[in-house]
């Protein structure tokens, strides 16, 4: 038996929110709406990683309407905690991953969101910066530090970290930079750093208490210290990741 917190652990941690060829979120509809399913009726949506959050809410709201869904942004409440403690579902959208957790240190909400999604089971859908979050740091993000947050520990809702839209090194590209990999690999030099699962775009990773599998159109590269880097494709299985329980913080 795992955690009782993670027990009631419910996630769906998309690496894109739009894929080539589709509109905002369409590649990953119908996960969401089968995570969701009936029950939740609204959707507090949390747009801190983009500047402008009336466009981001704007454009949140009308595709979680199209599937059936209320949508509350975060940045219109007049106290963010409550809005958190009254959330059906929560959905963190991608941007500047430094900027969301800045932001979200700012008002408080590291623990609040934590506590709903752990303890109360509220459902997390986390894109990008949001999926980022999610895990235990977010020192494997791919976004440039524009801000500072007090800490790159986040919401440690799973004991590893994910590198969304992870790129595979162009074997006809004349760039000499360090690839993706190589960057993460270099992340592991360090000592008691975590697992890093590399989530190519149109891939999504679905937590239900301890389970965890691989969902979406592309595999995904996983890093683990000390190991070589392995392949998986859609449908495998991650539970894995999870023995070690949410991260404690």
């Amino acid at each position: 038996m795992g955690d009782p917190a993670s027990l009631r652990r419910r996630l769906l941690l998309v690496s894109n929110s739009t894929l080539h060829g589709g509109g905002y979120l369409d590649h990953c509809q119908s996960h969401i709406r089968s995570f969701l399913g009936q029950n939740v009726k609204r959707v507090l949506f949390v747009p801190y990683a983009l500047h402008d959050r009336n466009a981001y809410a704007k454009m949140a709201r009308e595709k979680f309407e199209s599937l059936g869904y209320k949508l509350d942004s975060i940045h219109e409440a007049i106290d963010p905690g409550e809005s958190v403690r009254k959330a059906e579902a929560i959905f963190i959208g991608g941007g500047n991953t430094f900027r969301l957790l800045k932001t979200l240190y700012d008002h408080g909400l590291v623990q609040p969101i934590r506590k709903r999604v752990l303890e109360d089971g509220v459902p997390y859908i986390g894109s990008s910066a949001g999926t980022n979050v999610a895990t235990i740091s977010i020192n494997t993000t791919n976004d440039m530090p524009i801000v500072y947050p007090p800490s790159l520990l986040a919401l440690g809702l799973v004991p590893f970290n994910i590198n969304p839209h992870y790129l595979d090194p162009d074997v006809n590209s004349t760039h000499m930079g360090e690839t993706r990999e190589k960057r993460i690999q270099q992340y592991h030099e360090e000592p008691n750093t975590p697992p890093v699962l590399g989530l190519r775009e149109g891939c999504l990773l679905l937590v239900e208490g301890d389970k965890a599998t691989l969902q979406g159109k592309t595999g995904a590269r996983l890093f683990v210290r000390g190991t070589n880097p392995t392949e998986h494709e859609p449908g495998a299985d991650f539970s894995f990741l999870l023995n070690e329980g949410p991260q404690k913080l």
